[in-house]
């Protein structure tokens, strides 16, 4: 086999490899990037990603690179540097930290729901990891403030805990199935409260619309309100099999012998089973939606209607990013 020519310089890596217009394409993209397996890498490994993209970029390309390789470092670029600061993102907070941190954090959860110190300190923990990942997968264009981050950091803490406290008491009359649940009813409930409080900025100003060359149009807070809204379903979306799957095995293993015998398997067993749903979930969740959200120009508010007439009267429709 003879060797390749030199790749060209046009390849676009600012867009995903795949369609994303289509669920397949945007699910193949979320695959590869909340792949765990990217937190094994070492920082030189990052770095020589980072490198080949920006070299790539600057239209510098190096001899024998192939388009696989090229992606492969766009998508190990993309795991761990934020897309509009370009600063290394905290490990915990990256998108492929999502499966291990969630696996582990929902398995206890779920294993550990019978006390109340239990489920405060989980609730506690997982409203924590949540702050870390939504500071760290911020839009960059709207920074959040200490205190911003620190109230709503605070209210969705309390929030989950509030929530779970509520069902654990009324659920003492209830089958013990039921009582599994309660650690996903204050999930999905800290997501509503947690992931608008810590956009609340978005929501306020607006977050940017572009038409499709991305050309910046204006702030729009309709636009905003979608992308949230969108994002609270991805996200209870994820919960949904980690926690509605696992109750429902453990519940009938934990009446056989086996278990009776070796009770410290019950975590380690619960934690596999989340995670087994995570690793699909995830992206999955992550995918419907596409991360270039669009919505026509007449559902903007009137004011920023106004202003895209001016600047186009011909255009239909608007873009902006949805944020995960």
């Amino acid at each position: 086999q003879k060797m390749s020519p030199s790749l060209p310089a046009t390849i676009n890596i600012r867009e995903p490899r795949w369609d994303q217009s289509t669920f397949q394409g945007r699910a193949k993209h979320f695959f590869m990037v909340t792949d765990p397996r990217n937190l094994l890498l070492s920082g030189a490994a990052l770095e020589e990603a980072r490198r080949v993209v920006e070299d790539y970029r600057a239209g510098m390309v190096p001899p024998g690179l192939t388009e696989d390789q090229l992606w492969r470092a766009k998508y190990i670029y993309d795991s761990a540097f934020h897309p509009d600061t370009g600063e290394k993102m905290l490990l915990i907070g990256r998108m492929s930290a999502q499966v291990p941190m969630n696996m582990t954090i929902t398995g206890c959860m779920l294993t550990f729901y019978r006390t109340t110190p239990a489920v405060l300190f989980w609730q506690w923990v997982n409203q924590s990891f949540n702050a870390i990942v939504n500071y760290t997968n911020r839009s960059g264009d709207a920074p959040i403030t200490p205190s911003q981050l620190g109230t709503a950091y605070v209210s969705a803490t309390t929030g989950a805990v509030v929530t779970a406290l509520g069902l654990k008491s009324l659920t003492k009359h209830l089958p013990a199935i039921i009582g599994r649940y309660v650690p996903f009813a204050a999930v999905a409930a800290a997501n509503c409260i947690n992931i608008p409080l810590m956009r609340q900025r978005e929501l306020k100003l607006g977050i940017p619309v572009t038409d499709e060359n991305g050309n910046r149009l204006g702030e729009s807070t309709a636009a905003a309100q979608k992308a949230i809204f969108q994002v609270v379903v991805s996200r209870i979306g994820m919960a949904v099999p980690a926690m509605a799957i696992p109750p429902v095995i453990m519940n009938a293993l934990e009446k056989r012998p086996f278990l009776k015998r070796y009770p410290y398997l019950n975590a380690p067993l619960q934690v596999g089973l989340v995670g087994l749903c995570l690793v699909f979930a995830t992206p999955l969740c992550c995918a419907l939606f596409p991360q270039k959200s669009s919505m026509p120009v007449s559902h903007l508010e009137p004011e920023v209607q106004a202003q895209i007439r001016e600047k186009d009267p011909q255009l239909e429709t608007v873009f902006f990013n949805k944020g995960l």
